[in-house]
């Protein structure tokens, strides 16, 4: 294919709650949509998801317009590309800024798809027909109402629950929830907010049987995470430390990781992340899928990262009304009894609702060769 046109879309959303981690609070979301075109017409899909502030990634929603309006998408228009793949490759130059790259890629790998007449599932190698999914909550201002979030997803079908944590909102909560919640497939996040020296109060997770407990040390940390699976036995899971296959070989050669998350944009998009699931399923790593409270098209790319046979935890990709009165794909995801149907249709499997796009982008600009 040969990319001759990009639309780049600067889209707001407001969430219909607050989203709440050790990081800050989120309601309004803006996202990166772009809309790519080849020499033959097909169009193609991608979603940058990066926060505003750089909190979770060093990476913001302006520096990622910044790279792909003035490196990323120049990069791209007019080159033969015959496999999505090779985007990683040509991207190599470019140090991090994984999230703006992402986007980009998600757009070749919808065209390619439909090049290939296949579902975007299909074309990276998926195996599933449905997919299990969980359901992330952030931080509650009380406990009644965080038991009772809890109470209403469960009710729903939704596979495990995730909870956000952070110090003086960790272990107390923690034992609240299982006290009401003995059984419940439960993990915690805790968004790198704790240090090695916090091993004391971090044994203390053991008691609730938690499937993992996700980054509880610095962001871009292996060693230190490896001392402290040595002396908890809850299961490390890492996140923001995994921005490529070679942090993934780094992180399980060290031992302080059990289990990976995968997340497309922070891996610098679909090609990697099936690497690292490739890789991790060869070392007998489970893996799973978070999320970005992504909109509609980053939430079809994770559907069908999620159908690779190494996702053997549910993910954190939820139906789009958690987060959005209405969402910019048709038909919207939907979790029926905690899980979601990978879709069979060719490309992403959903299509752009572009009246809804359209009401929610604030600004445009068009890239040709």
């Amino acid at each position: 294919m040969k990319l001759v046109e990009v639309i780049l879309y600067e889209v707001e959303m407001n969430m219909k709650t607050p989203f709440t981690t050790s990081l800050g609070t989120m309601q309004n979301k803006k996202f990166i949509v772009l809309e790519a075109k080849d020499e033959a017409g097909t169009i193609g899909w991608g979603e940058g998801v990066a926060f505003e502030e750089p909190s979770y990634t060093e990476e913001t929603f302006k520096t990622s317009l910044h790279m792909l309006e003035d490196f990323l998408i120049p990069m791209l228009l007019g080159k033969e590309i015959t496999h999505p793949d090779e985007v990683y490759d040509m991207f190599r130059p470019i140090r991090r800024n994984q999230m703006a790259k992402a986007s980009i890629e998600g757009a070749v790998w919808d065209i390619y798809a439909q090049q290939q007449n296949q579902s975007l599932a299909e074309a990276i190698g998926g195996t599933r027909q449905k997919i299990e999914v969980g359901i992330s909550i952030g931080l509650q201002p009380t406990d009644e109402q965080l038991l009772a979030t809890i109470e209403r997803f469960l009710e729903q079908g939704y596979k495990r629950i995730k909870v956000k944590i952070k110090p003086g909102k960790d272990i107390e909560l923690l034992r609240t929830i299982r006290k009401v919640f003995p059984n419940v497939p439960l993990m915690a996040d805790a968004n790198s907010s704790y240090q090695l020296q916090d091993v004391e109060h971090l044994k203390q997770l053991d008691e609730f049987k938690l499937m993992m407990i996700e980054q509880p040390l610095a962001h871009d940390d292996f060693i230190d995470h490896a001392a402290l699976q040595k002396q908890i036995q809850t299961p490390i899971c890492l996140d923001e430390s995994i921005t490529s296959l070679e942090d993934a070989i780094k992180a399980i050669a060290a031992g302080g990781c059990g289990v990976v998350n995968i997340k497309i944009a922070r891996v610098g998009g679909i090609s990697e992340a099936k690497r690292i699931h490739d890789y991790c399923e060869e070392k007998n790593i489970p893996v799973w899928c978070g999320g970005m409270l992504e909109a509609g098209i980053g939430r079809a790319q994770n559907v069908a990262l999620t159908s690779l046979p190494n996702f053997t935890m549910p993910g954190d990709t939820a139906a789009s009304s958690r987060y959005w009165d209405e969402d910019i794909i048709t038909p919207e995801v939907i979790v029926d009894n905690g899980y979601i149907t990978v879709p069979q249709a060719i490309g992403l499997g959903y299509q752009v609702n572009r009246m809804a796009l359209e009401k929610y982008t604030m600004n445009k600009r068009v890239f040709t060769i």
